[in-house]
Order: C-alpha cells, then sequence, then structure tokens
C-alpha cells in the first residue's frame, strides 16, 4: 500500500537527504514496520563528477545500511535507484534514458544473457546493440526463476525507486516478485510494467513484440507504396516510442511520490498504446468520416509538395511543404508560380490533390546537383534535407555541432561511437558515461556492498547457475 513522503530536508554538511513515509489511513495495523524513516547520505566525490550514496532504513525491527554506489552528480536523477528486470527493447529503453540522467541503473539478467546483447550486428563477439542499449548500467546475472534468486531480487527491490519489467501478466505473481510483495516493504516503489497488449483484457496473456504493435496500430497499413503491400519499419519503431513513453510515465510517478507526497504504483504501458498515439487523426478521421486513409508512398494525403526526389547527381533530398507560405516558395523556385494564385492553393489537403505540383519539383531537383538543390532551398527559404545512411549521419555538421554522438574508450572494443543523450539540460545535463558492460560484470559488487552477501554465499549462487 501506498505511503504519504514529506518534504525533503538536506543537510547542508553531508547532503543527506530525510525522507519519512506514513501509513495512508486505512492500512492494516499488523503490518510490520509501520513507520519507515530513511536517510540518504551522499559524499561527492572526486572533482564532483560523482556521489557516493549510503541508504540507512530505521524501522522498529532496527536499521541497516545500504550502499547504492556512485552515481553522476551533474544529473538529475541522481540518487534515483532503478532495478531493470526487463529484456530487449521497450522496458531496457525506458531505464537506459532513467540512467542517461544520472539515475542509478541495476541491470538483472539471466545468467544466460539478455537476449539483446546477441541481437544484430556484432564485432569480436561483442554485440553492439546492447553496446548501444546496455549503456550506463551496471550488470548483475540472476535467475528469477528459482528461490534464492528471488529472495535476491526482492533485496534489491527494497532498495530500489523504481523497478521496470516486461514479462506476461501473471509471471512475476508467479515468482513472489510482484508489485503487492514488493511494495510491502517498499511503499514508494514505482514499477513500470511494459508488455505488448496491456494488463488486462483478451490479449493481455499473448506473447508481443514491437512488430506486432506496428501492425496492429494501423502504423503498416499506412506505410508503403499505393500498391504495395504493408510496410514494417527495419528497427524497433513501437518499441522506441514505447521506451521514451515508460520513461516519462517514471517521472510522473516520482513526481507523484516525491513533490505532491503520494506513494508508489503500478504503470501498465502496452506496446501497442504509444505507436497508436504517434499515427495521429487516423482513427478519428474513420470516426467522423468513415474514410480509411490508404497507403500514398513518401506523399502526403494532407499536404504538398511533400516527397522524397532524386537529385541529378544520385542524391535523395526529402521536402516538406506543410505550411502554404513554405509551399508558395518551394513553387516558385520551380517554376511554378501561377499555381500559387489558385484558390485551391491556400488549402493544404487541396494542393494534396494536385499531382503537378510533385511532378514540377521532381524535374527540377532531377536537373540539379545536391549542393544546388540545397543551396537554392536555403536561400527561397524552403524546407529540405538529404537522406542520409549511418556513415552520411555520422559526417553531418549539424549533428556535429549538436554532439549528437560520444566516443567512449570501451573496455572491449576501444573507441566506440554512439548516439549521446536525447536532448540537452543545460543546468543538469545528462552523460553517457560507458557502454553496455559484460554479463554479469558486476554482480558480485552489487550483491556483496547492497545486500550483504558473502564471497562463500556468491560462489554457491554462482555454481548452482542462480547468480
Amino acid at each position: 500500500m501506498a505511503g504519504v513522503v514529506e518534504p525533503y530536508a538536506v543537510g547542508a554538511a553531508s547532503q543527506g537527504v530525510e525522507r519519512r513515509i506514513k501509513l495512508n489511513a486505512g492500512q492494516s495495523e499488523d503490518r510490520p514496520n509501520p513507520v519507515r524513516v530513511e536517510r540518504l547520505d551522499q559524499e561527492v566525490g572526486a572533482g564532483g563528477r560523482s556521489i557516493e550514496c549510503h541508504r540507512t532504513i530505521v524501522s522498529s525491527s532496527g536499521s541497516r545500511q545500504v550502499t547504492l554506489g556512485f552515481v553522476d552528480a551533474q544529473g538529475p536523477l541522481a540518487g534515483i535507484r532503478v532495478l531493470d528486470v526487463a529484456t530487449l527493447f521497450a522496458g531496457p529503453m525506458a531505464a537506459t534514458l532513467l540512467a542517461d540522467f544520472g539515475a542509478d541503473v541495476v541491470k538483472v539478467e539471466h545468467p544466460s544473457g539478455d537476449p539483446l546483447r546477441t541481437h544484430g550486428h556484432s564485432r569480436d563477439g561483442h554485440g553492439l546493440w546492447w553496446k548501444v542499449l546496455g549503456r550506463n548500467k551496471w550488470t548483475v546475472t540472476i535467475d528469477l526463476s528459482t528461490p534464492e534468486g528471488q529472495e535476491l531480487v526482492r533485496g534489491l527491490a527494497e532498495g530500489a525507486d523504481v523497478v521496470v519489467e516486461n514479462f506476461r501478466p501473471g509471471v512475476l505473481e508467479r515468482w513472489g516478485l510482484g508489485y503487492d510483495r514488493l511494495s510491502a516493504g517498499n511503499p514508494g516503489l514505482v514499477m513500470l510494467r511494459t508488455t505488448g497488449f496491456g494488463q488486462s483484457g483478451p490479449y493481455a496473456s499473448r506473447r508481443g513484440f514491437g512488430t506486432l504493435a506496428e501492425s496492429m496500430s494501423g502504423f503498416a497499413a499506412l506505410t508503403g507504396e499505393p500498391d504495395g503491400p504493408p510496410t514494417l519499419p527495419p528497427f524497433g519503431l513501437a518499441d522506441g516510442i514505447a521506451g521514451i513513453s515508460g520513461a516519462c510515465a517514471v517521472m510522473l510517478a516520482l513526481y507523484h511520490r516525491d513533490a505532491r507526497g503520494g506513494g508508489g504504483q503500478v504503470i501498465d504501458l502496452s506496446l501497442i498504446e504509444p505507436i497508436l498515439a504517434v499515427v495521429g487523426a487516423q482513427p478519428t478521421v474513420f470516426d467522423q468520416l468513415g474514410i480509411v486513409m490508404p497507403r500514398t508512398g513518401n506523399r502526403s494525403p494532407n499536404t504538398a509538395p511533400r516527397n522524397t526526389y532524386l537529385t541529378r547527381d544520385g542524391r535523395w533530398v526529402a521536402v516538406s511543404a506543410s505550411a502554404t507560405p513554405v509551399a508558395a516558395r518551394v513553387m516558385r523556385l520551380v517554376g511554378r508560380p501561377d499555381v500559387v494564385d489558385e484558390p485551391w492553393f491556400a488549402s493544404s489537403v487541396e494542393r494534396a490533390r494536385h499531382d503537378e505540383l510533385d511532378e514540377a519539383v521532381a524535374c527540377w531537383i532531377a536537373a540539379r546537383d545536391l549542393d544546388e538543390v540545397t543551396r537554392e532551398f536555403e536561400a527561397a527559404g524552403a524546407a529540405i534535407a538529404p537522406v542520409q545512411d549511418a556513415r552520411q549521419v555520422l559526417e553531418d555538421p549539424q549533428y556535429r555541432a549538436l554532439e549528437s554522438f560520444v566516443t567512449l574508450d570501451d573496455e572491449d572494443l576501444g573507441p566506440l561511437r554512439i548516439q549521446n543523450v536525447l536532448f540537452r539540460m543545460l543546468v543538469t545535463p545528462g552523460r553517457v558515461r560507458f557502454a553496455g558492460r559484460r554479463l554479469g560484470q558486476d554482480t558480485r559488487r552489487i550483491l556483496a556492498e547492497r545486500l550483504g552477501v558473502s564471497d562463500e554465499r556468491l560462489s554457491e549462487l554462482a555454481a548452482k547457475g542462480v547468480a
């Protein structure tokens, strides 16, 4: 049951944070430890780049201190503790985004490893997807299906602010790791439950992946050429949208808990819903007008000109003219100023019905090289961008100016370029500190520091395949 969190009291010298959690009215009187006082002591490390956190839990049964390790002092989420027991993309991505901004994230994997480690390309046996998405996380191996593993996870969850999981509904409950069990000793816990179809409904027990969400949401039906099949993206689009949504949901839950005096809660995040929001007004268009939007390739049924076009030197560019003034500039540039004065031109939907606009832009661009096309569009105040592959993205001067990629000195691969954090916060910036770590690299340290597990016991667990 949720508790009430009083405002933080920050000590000047120790930078300690004290939080008192009281029971809500109506909570059972016979529950153990009805009042808990937690103290989070933070000691600034060398250079001010990190802080060492110790959490002391005081209750009617005594007190104990848990060392949380070093976290990023400059990140806005420094001191927030996340236990990531999810696999593959959506849930882990949410945890990664939290880690990018200072959260202390422990990634729990089965001793055989997260499937992401062998997903896609690898170099020297090290999965590159894992290096990217596993960044900024401590790696621990625990078999959640074993009683001993479940005990370890319950211990880690007691010291966590957030648990991220993506098992099918009921699996964690069967293992004694459901929210009711984990929050019994940690009423401020936030649990992000990421599944294909949500925690309820006729599809809840089905296995779900992002591909199915891209199919069910209407995205695939809208994507592709008019005479071609529905088209799926070649990467985890639905997972990515859900991962970003999940990180946002966690922050809302933490704000409710810490700023509004609320307790913990469960977040029910399905893969099929965030992407449904991104496809826009298509369901409402059908609801109100009975129109099912067809596939239109790279053209838009809502505005024109909008398409990809091939230059004389073999480069593709994308043009968008959603705003009427921009569309007018494009048509004047390509030699068709006459259409700008037509009555229908002021309506973006009407423009989309006139093929001559697209044809004129295509012909003008086809007669010129990329540099000239880009220069002329920019001079005219029109919107254009090249279609770039990964090599060209890494060389792009705008991405370089924004520092959209960071080069890490990876312990396995040496210099490694990966995407930087999603956005720049000028006062409390995020940071990519390291790429995905080796399987179980931090198991012994984390279990010893946070749960007090002895070396002898750790060896026993390793021999049993539990950790």
